[in-house]
């Protein structure tokens, strides 16, 4: 090339039309009073006051935005009321007790009165002060997950959060949950789990998704009328590393176990999410979904929910796992605890099986997004326990779950997986790490003192976890599963072994075994090798190296500067670049829009 690329538009390319506002969003306007009904004004009102939040951050989804202001000002309003109530309140108890204080004693307790007067004035001043509500319309991340980033922006002291939610536990701020409760046809609801449920002594486990869970315990009560003897009705707590995520579980299943679980099924209001389906499938007898985005007219029997084929579509993805040698970590969230624990979970897993792990902050995950790392063969994602499964097939390389990877990584001694599913990465965390009987017994046997073959070292070493532990030599052949064929890169990080220094003889500057220590003198490499950053390897800047054919724009433009008699280069002049918006430059001194 003679010249650089050209890395900016024309002058004369300016944007004529201007860009048409948004249309408005055809959804009927609810009502006032069933604004305060779904929104729960009142309660959350309640809950500021008690608390004493002055600063709170309003997280509405996008479906609920057009809402947004109508709600802040409710909630300014009845804010504003319950501040003039409350004053009002004390002003009458203070003038009470100065009604009712005797006459004789009104000078001997001036000094109290006074302490008393600029106390209560301290207080009203305090519960005076305005509170300030400022909506996030736009999450960082999933909209069911507590933005806590954009809260902490606008210096929040509390987050309500409005519509379905994860209910994943947050790392540092309190959070209000307004579920916005949804209708119900409970008539219909019976007739459907009539026609499902014949018998009438089994057990079954009524739960329902957040919006309609205030349904559950009525439905409960007209099932019992219709002689129906175990049914239980769920109730929403915190904990999505329970049996049931973020439900309450049978009194007989907190007895007996988890087992006892296998003997109930669950007819469940509204369809989930696929990582909740995942999770129920492996842990109860059945599930029947009744769907709510349709009107069930026919009260017809629900088929049970069938997870097969996705199970076999996540399997097919484990199986890359094992053959690629660099993986991508996601951090999709800033908010769940323990992220940082899961991500160092993560790079331990990934790191003992001799692979290479990159870490991403990333928002809302899109195809384009991931696509500028071609070198990243597999990715993985931290996220809240809802929103880590990806199902999409616009990704050039699989998404997966810690959970996930951790099967995939496992040694094919224990890599068994009979469709177990965990999406709360919080219960990956309190797990033992797996012990095998060949690591044991090879322990017992070099305790005792014997002495080991090449063979019996290499089969110690097909048998460890640590990648750091294994023998070069007797590496185990890796193969893609889907295609058969051999993969002779899938471990490109090297060995961390410890150095040993031989002992020297002083005189001639041999060992005791007779031999010459090995040289410390610097050796230069071959260019072929591979690449290294600061010393270390790095396999991303191999394939860089070696397989990406364009690398940047520019990349392929060899800079030539201009020098003068002496060979030292001149400095270009100073001109004023290219100024103001999209729509219209104004270039150098030039004002004029063209």
């Amino acid at each position: 090339m003679s010249t650089a690329p050209v890395l900016s538009t024309p002058a004369e390319n300016l944007f004529e039309q201007v860009t048409p506002a948004n249309a408005q969003s055809g959804a009927p306007r609810i009502s006032d009073e069933q604004l305060y009904i779904q929104y729960e004004i009142q309660r959350t009102v309640r809950e500021i006051r008690e608390h004493g939040w002055r600063r709170i951050a309003l997280q509405f989804p996008d479906e609920m935005l057009g809402d947004g202001p109508r709600v802040s000002e409710r909630l300014a309003g009845e804010l504003r009321r319950s501040r003039l109530d409350r004053s009002k309140k004390d002003d009458g108890k203070l003038r009470g007790k100065q009604l009712e204080r005797p006459q004789v004693d009104k000078v001997a307790d001036q000094i109290e009165e006074m302490e008393l007067t600029a106390e209560n004035g301290r207080q009203k001043r305090e519960d005076e002060v305005e509170e300030r509500l400022t909506i996030l319309a736009d999450t960082s991340y999933g909209a069911c997950c507590i933005d806590e980033i954009a809260a902490e922006h606008v210096d929040a002291d509390v987050v309500v959060h409005y519509g379905r939610t994860c209910l994943s536990p947050t790392a540092r701020l309190p959070v209000i949950y307004v579920f916005t409760s949804k209708p119900l046809d409970l008539d219909a609801a019976v007739a459907s789990f009539r026609a499902t449920y014949e018998d009438k002594t089994e057990k079954i486990c009524l739960m329902a998704d957040v919006p309609y869970s205030h349904h559950v315990t009525p439905l409960a009560e007209l099932l019992q009328n219709e002689s129906y003897t175990n049914v239980f009705a769920t109730g929403v707590i915190h904990d999505p590393a329970s049996l049931l995520p973020n439900r309450t579980i049978p009194s007989d299943v907190q007895e007996h176990g988890p087992d006892r679980l296998k003997e109930y099924s669950i007819f469940h209001i509204s369809t989930p999410p696929t990582s909740l389906l995942l999770v129920l499938t492996s842990r109860v007898k059945n599930i029947h979904i009744y769907p709510t985005d349709t009107i069930n007219t026919t009260c017809s029997a629900i088929q049970p929910a069938v997870t097969s084929p996705i199970l076999r579509r996540r399997y097919a993805l484990l199986t890359r796992i094992p053959s690629t040698p660099i993986l991508g970590i996601l951090i999709n969230t800033l908010s769940v605890r323990n992220y940082l624990s899961a991500l160092s979970h993560c790079q331990n897993l990934i790191s003992a099986a001799g692979k290479k792990s990159y870490t991403f902050v990333v928002g809302k995950l899109n195809a384009a997004k991931l696509a500028n790392f071609s070198e990243v063969g597999v990715w993985v994602v931290i996220g809240c326990w809802e929103s880590s499964l990806v199902e999409s097939k616009d990704f050039y390389a699989p998404v997966v779950t810690p959970f996930e990877l951790e099967v995939a990584l496992k040694g094919d001694e224990v890599r068994q997986w009979g469709g177990e599913w965990v999406a709360d990465f919080g219960a990956l965390l309190g797990r033992e790490p797996v012990n095998r009987e060949a690591t044991t017994n090879a322990g017992s046997a070099e305790t005792k003192g014997s002495k080991k073959t090449s063979d019996d070292l290499g089969k110690l070493a097909a048998d460890s976890d640590d990648w750091a532990d294994q023998a070069s030599d007797d590496e185990p052949p890796d193969f893609d599963l889907r295609t058969g064929r051999y993969v002779s890169n899938t471990r490109p990080m090297p060995r961390a072994r410890p150095s040993t220094q031989p002992v020297t003889n002083a005189v001639d500057g041999m060992d005791e075994a007779g031999e010459a220590p090995p040289s410390s003198a610097l050796v230069q490499r071959a260019k072929a090798d591979l690449a290294t950053i600061n010393g270390a390897v790095s396999p991303a800047a191999e394939f860089l190296r070696s397989k990406r054919t364009w690398q940047g724009l520019g990349s392929d433009y060899e800079v030539q500067y201009e020098r003068d008699e002496d060979g030292k280069i001149r400095g270009a002049t100073m001109e004023e670049g290219r100024g103001g918006v999209a729509k219209g430059y104004a270039v150098g001194a030039d004002v004029e829009r063209t």
